[in-house]
């Protein structure tokens, strides 16, 4: 491409987390302000509606995301192949999003009692055709990303503060949304000229990228069964946006939290493995997978156990009053946090990069079919919380069968190892945590000291049980210190 220098995965994880900030902590700062302002009723309305809308944008991308940007990963070394290889995968991304469009217009007139909220939700879809963001990730170019969606998403977040002001602007804010990831995913596309060369259309093998495609959708529409349906069958089955609000605010927080702790690592790295296996180094596969779960197993034990110790604090700071039920629902969804990093590491280091995306979409089918039947059988007995007990059910079966086939690239013995100790250092700053919560200081200021002091007791816990992440990463922080 236009820069030959092998990309730094130090620096993409930096501007990846950026990224996730974006897509996760920005709409976290509006949270305890739209909670307040629509109440559990108007955010269950926007949750139902976004979950529809999801189905149509997921059906518009089919598999592009992660089927494009490993084989952009593959060819970044080829200008003129990366180059064929995006008009093919973007060309058949717009296609099938603009037959998703023309359904979705006719439910629209159909004269749905939701259809304000779908009319408002369109540029959703819009948005998912100019998405090109998996270009940028095989490139391994993530700043381009940041650069261009990140003065837009804050744009967002002002025009949320200053005009949604009351429950009656629920269309507004989903209007705001949408809109909002139109223009963000439209921005990368002025980047493209500096990657992009002339491409000509011959061996562009258009049914086998499109064959493979549809592979790598029907993981993704699995996961949509777990990820979206739940907010879908709790508004159905319920019919009380009052359930689906305390579901999707306690879901969004549970997805910070991952996020912080390795979504955003683990999509980095696989465009790296999906590198490395292009090029058979299995030895350095092996060892990066390793060193890639120890990671994963220190940020995502400290997230979970982070948020039990907090959460008494921290829905009502966050959601202000009428959103009690959420906090038993976090609480309840806290083991994802641990148990999906298991099937993510797996999935963008190991089955992605290695080809093997059908047989984990075999895992992903299996877990989603558990999902939707416990779904149906504990919803209408437990609302939201058997939606909760069915993800984690199905999470669970997914991650199983992802290790029982990874080939040895990770094992149960491998997670026990990495997971003892970082289980006793975040029991016992769970315990402290929850005390420092009984202080009597404003709410405020006792979450704050609540996440801080959690988080310096987590690392010296695991300094003192000897963990050996901690202790190299202090090692290499004192020898660089020492050398200043």
């Amino acid at each position: 491409m236009s820069d030959t220098k092998t990309p730094d995965l130090k620096k993409n994880f930096i501007y990846r987390m950026l990224y996730e900030i974006l897509l996760f902590a920005i709409p976290l700062v509006t949270l305890p302000y739209i909670s307040r302002v629509l109440g559990p009723e108007g955010v269950g309305a926007y949750s139902y509606s976004y979950s529809v809308v999801s189905y149509f944008m997921l059906f518009g991308a089919l598999g592009t995301a992660a089927y494009g940007m490993r084989e952009i990963a593959r060819n970044r070394d080829d200008r003129q192949a990366c180059s064929r290889l995006f008009w093919q995968i973007e060309g058949m991304s717009i296609f099938t999003c603009l037959i998703c469009l023309i359904v979705w217009a006719l439910i629209i007139l159909s004269g749905s009692s939701h259809y304000l909220f779908f009319l408002a939700l369109t540029p959703f879809l819009l948005g998912t055709m100019c998405d090109i963001t998996w270009f940028y990730m095989g490139l391994e170019r993530i700043g381009a990303i940041v650069l261009s969606s990140g003065v837009i998403r804050i744009a967002g977040v002002v025009l949320t503060f200053t005009l949604v002001r009351s429950k009656e602007d629920v269309i507004l804010f989903c209007i705001i949304n949408s809109v909002i990831f139109l223009g963000a995913n439209l921005s990368m596309w002025l980047f493209l000229p500096r990657y992009l060369v002339r491409a000509g259309w011959d061996g562009l093998h258009l049914k086998q990228h499109l064959r493979e495609t549809c592979i790598y959708f029907i993981p993704t529409i699995a996961s949509s069964v777990y990820l979206v349906m739940d907010k879908t069958l709790i508004g159905l089955i319920t019919d009380s946006a009052y359930e689906n609000g305390y579901y999707e605010q306690a879901s969004k927080l549970i997805a910070v939290a991952q996020g912080i702790s390795y979504l955003v690592f683990n999509a980095v790295a696989g465009a790296r493995f999906s590198y490395l296996f292009a090029a058979k180094q299995e030895e350095r596969i092996r060892t990066g997978i390793r060193r890639s779960a120890d990671f994963v197993f220190l940020m995502s034990y400290g997230a979970a156990f982070g948020l039990l110790g907090i959460t008494h604090s921290l829905v009502p700071v966050f959601f202000g009053a009428g959103y009690e039920p959420v906090e038993f629902l976090i609480c309840l969804m806290l083991p994802l946090i641990p148990v999906v990093a298991i099937s993510n590491c797996l999935g963008n280091q190991y089955y992605t990069p290695a080809g093997k995306r059908a047989q984990s979409a075999m895992y992903i089918v299996a877990g989603a079919v558990l999902n939707l039947l416990l779904n149906l059988a504990l919803i209408p007995i437990l609302g939201a919380k058997g939606a909760v007990l069915a993800s984690l059910a199905a999470e669970s079966l997914i991650s199983v069968l992802y290790l029982a086939h990874c080939e040895g690239m990770l094992s149960v013995r491998m997670i026990g190892a990495l997971s003892w100790k970082r289980l006793i250092a975040g029991i016992c700053m769970a315990g402290a945590v929850r005390l420092l919560g009984t202080v009597p200081l404003h709410a405020v200021i006792v979450l704050c000291l609540q996440i801080v002091c959690g988080a310096i007791l987590y690392l010296l816990l695991l300094v003192l049980l000897r963990d050996g992440l901690v202790i190299e990463t202090c090692k290499k922080y004192i020898h660089k210190t020492e050398e200043l």
